[in-house]
């Protein structure tokens, strides 16, 4: 069923472990998302960037992809359709009247006064109609930028002021993280994740899950982390499959055999993450 994430990140908070958010490029990777999710017994969410949902044919086109796959497959297990890093309140208007049940406003390179108006305008179109927010405090960076270059870590009384001026239901702290592949050892600030969750109780989302070391990431749970943000992980292990399928069988061409050859390989590494995150099965018992 489609919801928005408030009651899954909710008791992911109360029963200390986590949600994965695993983002979509295609309808194959929504199927793969889903069925595997399905078979894991836990809410996932599907986290959808602008640049994917211009790729995929707009807001819209993803709502009905994600609507109708759900009907096919018989999927009964709660899905979040989620807004990845909206650059701007407009985007966030767009996917939710598109019928998008979260969205995350991203205005972290902005004054954190400015931060707040813009965050607090999205909330304030957002909660009447049923569809929760998640916003950035810091600067999580890319790949490009290394493990700590680009990365402008959170402060806490920062974060504290920004979610009792905004009403946010979710907030994603800079601490360390980045997105993209890692050029060295992730460095996350705990002691400071912790501090966070303590002061604004609130569940803590962490992006650029792709990469971060098993422990690191169960650690980050028991500091507040209720929500994981998953893709370039997926991309890696789809890519995989394809490349063998293509340098075993040179004469193959049907793009469905072909995108179909990353299958076994995305849903083997999305279920390891399930497992590790700790929501494997967490339905069963609702």
């Amino acid at each position: 069923m489609l919801e928005n994430m408030e009651k899954m990140l909710t008791r992911a908070k109360e029963g200390k472990y986590a949600i994965a958010q695993f983002n979509i490029n295609n309808l194959e990777w929504t199927r793969f998302i889903l069925e595997e999710c399905q078979v894991c017994q836990t809410p996932v969410i599907l986290g959808v960037s602008e640049g994917a949902a211009k790729y995929m044919g707009g807001y819209k086109t993803v709502v009905g992809m994600v609507k109708n796959l759900m009907e096919y497959l018989k999927i009964t297990i709660p899905v979040a359709i989620h807004l990845d890093h909206a650059s701007s309140y407009e985007s966030c208007v767009d996917a939710i009247d598109a019928g998008f049940t979260s969205v995350m406003i991203d205005a972290s390179k902005e004054t954190l006064e400015k931060n707040i108006e813009i965050s607090k305008r999205v909330v304030e179109y957002a909660h009447p109609k049923g569809v929760t927010v998640e916003g950035e405090i810091g600067h999580v960076g890319g790949s490009e930028d290394g493990v700590v270059g680009g990365i402008l870590y959170a402060e806490v009384e920062d974060c504290v002021t920004y979610v009792n001026a905004t009403g946010i239901d979710f907030l994603a702290p800079a601490l360390g993280s980045v997105h993209g592949p890692y050029h060295g050892d992730p460095v996350l600030a705990f002691d400071r994740m912790e501090e966070i969750k303590e002061k604004t109780n609130l569940p803590l989302v962490l992006h650029g899950g792709s990469g971060i070391y098993d422990e690191q990431i169960r650690k980050a749970i028991s500091c507040g982390i209720a929500k994981l943000n998953i893709n370039t992980e997926l991309q890696q292990a789809w890519t995989k499959g394809v490349r063998e399928k293509l340098a075993s069988d040179t004469e193959v061409y049907d793009p469905r055999k072909v995108i179909k050859a990353g299958e076994e390989n995305m849903k083997k590494a999305v279920h390891e993450k399930v497992e590790l995150l700790g929501s494997m099965g967490v339905l069963e018992h609702i």
